[in-house]
């Protein structure tokens, strides 16, 4: 037997099924009771609250042959051929891919013919709002005087879309976005019809993912059901890809207690479980504001005890202040991301800023002033590393591409990548780089150790818009000239110079005298004069 989506196998047969819509649902009701059915309906709303089905109900009740209190039989000939699709009185028309004049003129040819079985030829437009400006001016007189026989019912998300001149000539009716709790209460109907375990708290979260749309809400519990065993909010989470609270709660408290390192390695973890970062960056203000209305008046709804628990501390533990400012700051972020192609550098950007931003400068009992002073200029020299980096991707990306790639290609192919070395007589130096020395220290902190000891007695300068200099006070040693050739080591120098410059830039190695390497040549030549291998250790 064919499979049906839950959303189609329990679509609603009757008025009394629509969830939710109870005030659409007496009017029309009241209608076909007295049998003052209109020509031209419109049924508006988000996706999912049940539009089309009402229209399909509204469509076999109007030529039920045995209608009970405003409702269709479902029993009845006219009934059952419209449910199997049988029925050609009743049209059901897809304006999104049939949106063009010619589609809308065969139907104003049609409507001039009597119905062959039913008592209403009946039209269901979907997606009105998706026609033609052509099609609507087709519609439009047909739509202010159709036949007896003839009865139009427009569904839409969009009505700002659709003319005036239609608007006025339809009966409109607004589907709300149905309650979570009645939500709650369809779930566990169709759970029960169809034999499957979901706890309350699984009920209760796919009713707010679900965001009012009934649909949405069985489309996720469909696809929870092709898991075995018990369906849990847990597994809700998993299959939605909502990070766990965990995770929001850690990087939350990371901001509040500001510690940058452990926000840092947290978003780390997120990426590498495969979350996506905008879902998560919206869990994040849910979660900010949830503390917020914890704070304000202790009541929450979703969580368990001991994430109650968890809000709680962190709420005891902050200012209504600082809660509004992390979501002013994340919608903002929010906002900006949107059309950002590197997103993860621009969130890793502003959860440092926050930590930076809630922390203080003056010193408490026990802590060293000094050090807290270093560390906040450390989280500054962080930032602009960051905004750096981003500025680079953004602004230069075809360059940093290819850049990439050419190195890339070279390590490939084990091309030996030689560094242009000069003499320091024959190079004019500009302005000195900017935090030379923290870069030097980052190589450190990036544990390539051999390539930090041989830049620790350099200086890097300009030499034009394209070009830094990196000179050797002491002059280039041979094991230094050696480590620095290597390609790897040569790439990293120039990522880090472009990162800081905020550009892609070439790299010089600027050699201050020649005694060392002179030095080192007449040992060898000692060596060959004995014909004796000599191994020179620096």
């Amino acid at each position: 037997m064919e499979y049906t989506a839950l959303y189609r196998k329990f679509r609603p047969l009757t008025f009394s099924e629509i969830v939710g819509q109870e005030h659409i649902v007496k009017t029309l009701k009241n209608e076909i009771i007295n049998d003052r059915i209109g020509h031209a309906y419109l049924f508006n709303g988000v996706r999912g609250t049940g539009k089309t089905s009402a229209a399909k109900i509204l469509a076999r009740a109007v030529n039920c042959l045995n209608p009970q209190n405003g409702e269709p039989c479902n029993e009845c000939s006219v009934c059952k051929s419209a449910l199997d699709g049988s029925l050609t009185d009743i049209v059901e028309m897809d304006a999104a891919s049939n949106n063009s004049v010619d589609d809308v003129r065969a139907i104003r040819d049609e409507v001039n013919f009597l119905p062959t079985v039913a008592k209403y030829r009946v039209y269901i437009i979907d997606e009105v709002h998706m026609l033609s400006p052509g099609a609507f001016n087709a519609l439009l007189k047909t739509l202010e005087e159709p036949p007896a026989h003839v009865k139009f019912i427009l569904a839409t998300t969009e009505p700002q879309k659709l003319p005036a001149t239609i608007l006025s000539r339809c009966q409109r009716f607004d589907f709300k976005k149905i309650s979570d709790e009645n939500i709650e209460k369809r779930l566990d109907y169709v759970c029960k019809q169809s034999n499957l375990d979901i706890t309350k708290d699984a009920e209760k979260l796919i009713a707010q993912l679900s965001e009012g749309a009934m649909r949405d809400a069985l489309s996720i519990l469909e696809r929870c059901t092709q898991e075995e065993g018990t369906i849990t909010d847990e597994l809700v989470k998993e299959l939605v890809g909502i990070p766990k609270v965990e995770s929001v709660n850690k990087i939350v408290k990371a901001i509040l207690e500001k510690d940058t390192d452990t926000a840092l390695t947290t978003i780390d973890e997120i990426v590498a479980d495969g979350k996506d970062i905008v879902n998560f960056l919206w869990e994040m203000i849910k979660y900010v504001k949830d503390i917020l209305v914890f704070k304000t008046n202790s009541k929450l709804e979703i969580y368990s005890k001991q994430e109650t628990q968890a809000i709680k501390a962190l709420a005891e533990n902050t200012t209504k202040e600082k809660l509004i400012n992390i979501i002013y700051e994340l919608s903002n972020l929010q906002n900006d991301i949107k059309w950002s192609s590197q997103k993860l550098i621009m969130f890793q950007v502003a959860i440092i800023k926050l930590c930076n931003i809630n922390s203080t400068t003056g010193g408490t009992p026990g802590t060293d002033n000094t050090q807290n002073e270093k560390e906040i200029e450390d989280l500054k020299y962080k930032i602009s590393r960051l905004e750096k980096e981003l500025k680079l991707l953004q602004d230069a990306p075809r360059a940093t591409s290819t850049f990439i790639e050419d190195q890339s290609t070279k390590q490939q192919n084990k091309i030996e990548f030689k560094p242009e070395i000069k003499k320091s007589n024959t190079i004019k130096l500009g302005n000195s780089v900017q935090n030379w020395p923290k870069i030097v220290d980052n190589l450190k902190q990036e544990g390539k150790i051999t390539l930090y000891t041989n830049l620790l007695n350099s200086t890097a300068n300009e030499i034009n818009d394209m070009t830094v200099g990196i000179k050797f006070e002491r002059g280039l040693t041979p094991f230094g000239k050696a480590i620095l050739e290597k390609s790897e080591n040569m790439s990293e120098i120039v990522k880090q110079v472009s990162t800081e410059m905020g550009k892609p830039m070439r790299v010089v190695l600027i050699d201050n005298n020649d005694e060392i390497a002179a030095k080192a040549d007449n040992f060898s030549n000692i060596g060959k004069d004995l014909d004796m291998p000599i191994n020179i250790i620096e």
